[in-house]
């Protein structure tokens, strides 16, 4: 892991579930870290592994590195607009939630304007994958800005990776998401295949997560699929947000998305019967009610891969 050449001040907005797991990684990490959310509760708690909490937003517009984890392009647009009110200015923004290209792309020219930096920086993982330490980045922007930011990112997991400049990390936080919309609604097939055909969901997993076509993703999902714990790691209605906008890019670069455009469709179907609440992963529930199956947990004790 590379680690910093200088000591840099960092500044954090938004504490929800993803966003606290990151803060704390940097506050034990030992970074001087200062934290803003909503309801400053919240980060409270980061408070015993060395972060300050601030309960004003331009409270953090001096530092020289300001992380965003918020949930919406107008919640990015109010927190940097507020962060940005006062006579102070961060060096450089690092905006990590899943946003449209359209929306990374104005913040890049508010923050242009300002003469600040920006790193468009989304995540893939989940609180329990950043936990394991396996949080990865994809990042576009200046590279110089990218090489000061590097340590600090790779702090928070696995690594990053530099696709470019410009908005080319949230066409791949794009592709990356609609490929687990797929993936999901495929897994969620072929295990009740396995099963109506007399196998138990586990075997066949297990068998799976051996194969060549196992994945960290397949391995982290079996224990939902196998004992029909759905404790929320993605909601169906962020995961409809993510194939619309992979739908959207598809239209803007002329790319036809026939398997993503059915996924969306299933996915609605879930949402319309009212399974909102719970993880992405109850598309099994809805593949089992089309096939016939009546859906009982195994109670196997099985690994996640985390």
């Amino acid at each position: 892991m590379q680690t910093p050449t200088e000591k840099l001040k960092l500044g954090w907005i938004g504490t929800g579930r993803m966003g606290y797991e990151m803060a704390a990684r940097l506050a034990k990490g030992g970074c001087d870290i200062a934290v803003w959310n909503r309801t400053a509760e919240k980060a409270q708690p980061l408070a015993q592994y060395g972060a300050k909490v601030v309960r004003l937003l331009p409270d953090l517009a001096s530092r020289d590195i300001v992380f965003c984890m918020v949930s919406t392009w107008d919640d990015v647009k109010a927190v940097i607009g507020k962060l940005l009110s006062g006579p102070d200015k961060p060096r450089m923004l690092i905006e990590c939630s899943s946003i449209s290209l359209e929306g990374s792309a104005e913040l890049r020219q508010i923050l242009s304007e300002r003469k600040i930096e920006y790193l468009a920086a989304p995540v893939s993982g989940n609180t329990k994958v950043i936990k394991a330490g396996k949080l990865t980045f994809v990042v576009s922007g200046p590279r110089s800005a990218y090489e000061v930011a590097r340590p600090y990112l790779d702090m928070m997991g696995v690594g990053s990776s530099y696709v470019g400049e410009g908005e080319l990390a949230r066409i791949a936080k794009i592709c990356h998401n609609v490929f687990l919309g797929v993936v999901i609604q495929n897994l969620c097939e072929i295990t009740l295949l396995a099963q109506k055909a007399g196998m138990p969901r586990h075997a066949f997993l297990d068998f799976l997560n051996k194969s060549v076509m196992g994945s960290m993703f397949t391995r982290y999902k079996t224990p939902a699929l196998v004992n029909l714990d759905f404790k929320v790691t993605f909601t169906p209605h962020l995961l409809r947000k993510d194939l619309d906008l992979g739908l959207d890019a598809g239209r803007q670069f002329e790319v036809p998305m026939p398997l993503t455009s059915i996924t969306r469709d299933l996915l609605q179907t879930m949402i319309g019967h009212g399974m909102t609440e719970e993880d992405f992963a109850t598309l099994i529930v809805m593949q089992a009610k089309a096939s016939g199956v009546q859906l009982k947990p195994e109670n196997v004790q099985v690994a996640d891969g985390l």
